[in-house]
């Protein structure tokens, strides 16, 4: 394989970063500072890193790509991906590489043109947090007090809401907090 040459490798640079700027799973983990405060320069980096990983390995596999962006999804943003998209990832920037290797420039730059359009009308990804069960009895709790109504009823109702906790040290030293029925 031969080296690439500046041009095509700034085309592949480029086809790279729309990739990786419309991927959701990086977006969320930018934008939620999973990386820390640098999430934002690690994304970047990110870029720069998978590009030279093309350029320092010859006939690359999807899942060998996969296995690479993995670990740096893992390592800077401690992040593991598991909802199908990464081998989706690896697959479109390896066809990406092997577009520029053949110098079929203008497919990857319409590609690169879809993507920032993509990237443009749908926005970005969010992340929505999840609802756990503790989450589910404070909302029965203040519905609870809603519908008590009047001041009785609330003192019914924080009453109720004290009584369901209780507490008692065991002897290891551990509080055990149980639900009175």
């Amino acid at each position: 394989m031969a080296p690439l040459s500046s041009s095509t490798r700034e085309v592949f640079s480029e086809a790279v970063r729309a990739v990786l700027e419309t991927w959701p799973v990086l977006q969320i983990a930018v934008d939620n500072g999973f990386g820390g405060a640098f999430s934002q320069q690690k994304a970047e980096w990110m870029v720069d890193a998978l590009q030279q990983y093309f350029t320092d390995n010859g006939d690359l596999q999807p899942d060998e790509v996969e296995d690479f962006i993995s670990e740096l999804m893992n390592n800077e943003f401690d992040t593991v991906v598991d909802d199908g998209s990464l081998p989706q990832v690896a697959q479109q920037v390896c066809g990406m590489f092997q577009q520029c290797e053949q110098g079929r420039l203008a497919e990857v730059r319409e590609q690169i043109l879809k993507l920032n359009q993509k990237k443009t009308s749908s926005g970005r990804a969010k992340a929505t947090p999840a609802q756990t069960p503790q989450d589910d009895d404070d909302d029965d709790e203040e519905e609870a007090m809603d519908c008590e109504g009047g001041s009785a009823g609330a003192s019914v109702s924080s009453t109720a809401v004290n009584d369901l906790h209780h507490e008692e040290e065991e002897d290891d030293g551990w509080t055990v907090v149980r639900r009175k029925k």
